[in-house]
């Protein structure tokens, strides 16, 4: 540690100064981990250290120190940490810390030289505490050691809980989506034997006053599942026996999760799969049933219902007034625990459901085309990760026989793919301004068109390609028979793979968005109060993040289009470090989080949607999370510069 000429004298930072004691414990509270810390905890910080200040300009501690031998937590004042980039070694990242930061926590761990050089940006305040307290501190404090090991990103759970505060606030919910499967499946589910007759079944049924039964085999492998909606069809056939083996009726191979499942895991598949049931297996062996009105009764969480009535309702109107409770139900699930992640899950899924309707709906005024076609998904909603302020990014895809019947079957089916464009508009998915549409001709297109489409936007990559492919390749297929779209999705992985120089291009691509505006960080750790800049958590945070994931997932051969799930892959193909995929993966959901709530608050106040924040309405703990969430974007976009040599 480097001594400043002018630093406080060694001694306690308090001394017998009972107010000195109060008002350092009053600013400790102001923090993560500290306000989650026994006072007797706090206490042993306060009493241990010593209060050293270091004016502007003087380095507090740097790698020739030797292994770190002291604790900082600035009490007031700047510090910029610097150090080279992880990813990059002709980058130099630089972090400003300020009142609450501490350092440095790896380097005390882990009993070694700081890789940081840390200086006071301006005249600076530090508790200081020596490596023997501050390892004690880790020994006695759970709070303090979680917040030592995993840094910044340990407080998403408490912003999290503080999210749901809010909204328990106004919805009175007291149930969280993230407990286990467990804590609500019925424990002891209603079976019966597959041989057992219908009139039986129906009477188990009706004497544990339950709304399914699975039938089993001899050791409890689910077999099938006969529930109400089973029993509505069996009686609309006035040919079936009451006699009929139940086994003959049930619903075969039933849906099933673990015990340690979510309960918001468990919902979306029953909204997925429109079903009002879900069994619950352990090693294959049925443990418990969950069902919807469980979650309803514990939960008020109207996803199943709402699901279910989208992809039920018989008219544009119908879908309308459904999806009005879209900004309600986010509101719900916020309440209920549920993170930014599984909630833009839950918005594509429900927009899915909307689109295969609209689809359906229009088909049946229109009239079917006499041939298979599938509708794609391009973007955000191919990712699962739409917020509730969505456009339309879509296409077609079906099979032909030549280029004639390719433009025969196009003209056939773009009146129809136009008219559900329209009528997803009125469904409050826009209409996308760059006419990335499945109406638009250039993208109603055979399998063999597409191939030589994305063969063209490979091989002879320009501006105009390479933007295409930011959008055409983050796909998924949404409804309808698969038209050739696997073999498709194939080739163009293996293309990619085969073609390095669009990689390189695509990445540089990906490196152009602007870094956040430069008053930002300093504002974000100097003050909270007047007015802060605006950042546009999209072009700034988002965008980079999926845009450099994108490149890094293409070039590995990875299908699937989640940001979350390709990073997993990521780090399975140790392409990037697992601690870096769980870095980055929490700083999207932070981002995407502060994103759902902009756009909540927007839609209550009635303002026209955006993705501009406004910084100053942050709280404490959540500027310190959008300071490290920038800060892990930046991390991913030097790891492409570094990987392509840009």
């Amino acid at each position: 540690m480097t001594e400043s000429a002018t630093a406080a004298p060694h001694s306690a930072a308090l001394g017998q100064n009972s107010q000195a004691i109060l008002a350092f414990l009053a600013f400790l509270l102001q923090f993560a981990p500290f306000q989650h810390m026994e006072a007797a905890h706090c206490m042993y910080l306060i009493e241990k250290a010593s209060l050293r200040f270091y004016p502007a300009g003087d380095i507090i501690t740097q790698a020739s120190d030797g292994p770190a031998s002291h604790w900082f937590l600035i009490r007031q004042g700047l510090v910029t940490g610097q150090r080279i980039n992880p990813h990059n070694n002709s980058h130099t990242d630089e972090l400003l810390l300020s009142a609450g930061d501490s350092f440095p926590m790896a380097a005390l761990v882990g009993d070694r030289p700081t890789r940081t050089t840390y200086l006071a940006t301006e005249d600076t305040f530090c508790l200081v505490l020596d490596r023997d307290a501050f390892v004690q501190l880790l020994k006695v404090s759970e709070p303090f050691r979680a917040f030592a090991l995993h840094g910044v990103s340990s407080l998403l759970s408490e912003l999290q809980l503080q999210v749901q505060a809010q909204a328990h606030a106004s919805l009175g919910a007291h149930f969280s989506l993230t407990a286990p499967v467990s804590d609500l499946a019925l424990r002891n589910p209603v079976t019966c034997a597959p041989d057992v007759s219908l009139r039986q079944a129906v009477q188990t049924m009706h004497t544990h006053q339950v709304g399914s039964v699975v039938i089993v085999d001899h050791l409890l492998t689910p077999m099938g599942i006969f529930t109400l909606r089973d029993l509505r069809r069996v009686i609309a056939d006035s040919t079936l026996s009451l006699n009929t083996p139940v086994s003959s009726l049930m619903t075969p191979d039933p849906i099933a999760v673990s015990p340690g499942a979510s309960l918001f895991d468990a919902a979306l598949i029953m909204a997925e799969h429109h079903i009002a049931h879900v069994c619950v297996a352990s090693n294959g062996l049925l443990v418990g049933v969950l069902s919807e009105r469980d979650l309803f009764a514990l939960q008020r969480v109207d996803l199943v219902h709402l699901a279910r009535a989208i992809r039920q309702a018989d008219s544009l109107d119908a879908l309308q007034r459904h999806r009005a409770g879209l900004s309600r139900l986010v509101d719900a699930m916020l309440a209920h625990g549920a993170d930014a992640g599984q909630i833009t899950r839950m918005i594509t899924q429900l927009n899915d459901h909307t689109t295969s309707r609209v689809i359906e709906l229009v088909l049946r005024e229109q009239g079917n085309p006499g041939f298979d076609f599938a509708w794609l998904v391009f973007g955000s909603q191919a990712r699962g990760e739409q917020a509730l302020v969505t456009d339309q990014d879509n296409a077609i895809i079906f099979q032909a026989d030549s280029d004639e019947d390719a433009s025969t079957k196009r003209n056939v089916l773009l009146p129809l793919a136009q008219a559900i464009n329209q009528a997803l508009d009125r469904c409050g998915l826009t209409l996308c301004r760059g006419n990335i549409m499945a109406g638009n001709p250039d993208l109603c297109l055979s399998t063999t068109e597409w191939r030589r489409r994305f063969d063209d936007i490979i091989r002879s990559p320009n501006p105009a390609h390479i933007l295409e492919a930011s959008v055409f390749f983050d796909l998924r297929p949404l409804w309808g028979n698969d038209c050739g779209f696997e073999a498709l999705q194939q080739h163009l992985l293996a293309e990619v793979a085969d073609h390095p120089d669009f990689q390189r291009l695509l990445a540089q691509a990906a490196l152009q968005y602007p870094p956040a505006p430069g008053t930002l960080r300093t504002w974000l750790a100097k003050t909270m109060g007047g007015p802060g800049p605006e950042l546009d958590l999209k072009r700034h945070g988002l965008a980079p993040f999926t845009d450099a994931i994108r490149v890094l997932a293409l070039a590995a051969g990875i299908p699937q289009a989640c940001t979350h799930e390709r990073l997993k892959r990521l780090a399975a193909f140790k392409i990037i470090k697992p601690d870096d995929a769980t870095a980055w993966s929490e700083a999207c959901r932070y981002l995407q989080l502060v994103r759902l709530q902009l756009h909540q608050r927007q839609a209550s106040q009635g303002a026209e949607p955006s993705n501009t924040l406004q910084v100053d309405r942050l709280n404490n703990l959540q500027r310190r999370m959008l300071r490290e969430a920038l800060r892990q974007v930046r991390h991913a976009q030097a790891l492409l510069a570094y990987r392509y040599r840009l």
